[in-house]
């Protein structure tokens, strides 16, 4: 016999397309927050993310209506028409992530708009919204999520050591920050700031403050304009690669993104310059028309 599925496990299903572990809360509230405007955002954790994720923003806030709206599927602001899929340059589009967040967390929202006096605090668990009331809160959005998974016993389980989910997020974090020098970024994990990015650096300063100032003397240029794509960014040097670990990062139009074809052509550019089973570094920024680009494929 079929049946339609109760929303609430529904629901649950569809937040594991999304949420696969706390970086992917980090990755969806931090773009969240790039899209709202910020020039400042602050990411708190607790035990890896497992027992509190946080990430504060003084973007451009939400109404009372919109703050609510937020966690419902498929609500967004950054699509009104199919069309609109031609020109996306912001992060998020589909309207899932605050939905899928909120059906395995315990959530607290709090935001508000220059234009109002008061600001508006939300509290789920869930999927369910427990309180809504207004609040005296600073301008942008503060959403605070606790207790990743708990109504998802098996998936909780399936979460690794603090170190590695650790790792996971770093990762996250820097796929974000690493393009976007204008943003000043904190990064907080158990009462130690592990990072303070500044805004105002160059992509070369940006990079060298979030991975590391020896990457600055190992970096070389790299500068190409086509008539369909502008590419720059930087190449490590032949000597300066890596049998393990290094850094490889590919954006466009400001967005991360994965592509093996690209990765062996730069591997090959270097030709019998790179030694045997090591891989260089390199980070490169394409830009390009929005429309040459697909960016509606499956999150994950």
């Amino acid at each position: 016999m079929i049946s339609v599925l109760p929303s609430h496990i529904a629901s649950q299903i569809a937040a594991g397309e999304v949420i696969q572990r706390p970086a992917s809360v980090i990755k969806e509230l931090m773009e969240n927050a790039v899209d709202a405007g910020a020039d400042r955002i602050d990411v708190t954790l607790t035990d890896g993310g497992a027992t509190l994720l946080q990430v504060t923003d003084n973007g451009s806030g939400m109404s009372p209506q919109d703050a609510v709206l937020a966690f419902k599927r498929h609500a967004t602001s950054k699509l009104r028409s199919v069309e609109d899929l031609e020109e996306i340059v912001s992060f998020g589009f589909r309207g899932e992530a605050l939905a899928s967040i909120a059906s395995v967390a315990h959530v607290r929202l709090r935001t508000r708009r220059e234009e109002d006096e008061l600001g508006t605090e939300i509290t789920l668990s869930g999927s369910n919204i427990e309180s809504k009331e207004e609040a005296v809160c600073d301008k942008g959005t503060d959403i605070c999520v606790r207790n990743l998974f708990y109504n998802v016993p098996a998936r909780r389980r399936f979460l690794k050591s603090e170190q590695v989910e650790m790792r996971h997020i770093l990762e996250e974090f820097y796929r974000v920050v690493l393009c976007q020098p204008h943003i000043t970024f904190t990064l907080t994990h158990n009462g130690n700031t592990l990072h303070h990015l500044p805004a105002g650096e160059t992509l070369r300063t940006r990079i060298t403050s979030a991975l590391g100032k020896d990457l600055n003397n190992q970096l070389l240029d790299a500068n190409v304009e086509t008539p369909l794509v502008s590419v720059k960014g930087y190449v490590s040097r032949p000597k300066d690669s890596y049998k393990r670990g290094g850094h490889r990062y590919l954006f466009i139009n400001g967005r991360y993104f994965r592509s093996p074809y690209l990765h062996k052509a730069i591997i090959n550019g270097y030709g019998q310059l790179l030694p045997d089973e090591k891989l260089p570094t390199y980070f490169l920024y394409f830009t390009t028309d929005p429309k040459t680009v697909d960016v509606n494929i499956h999150p994950t």
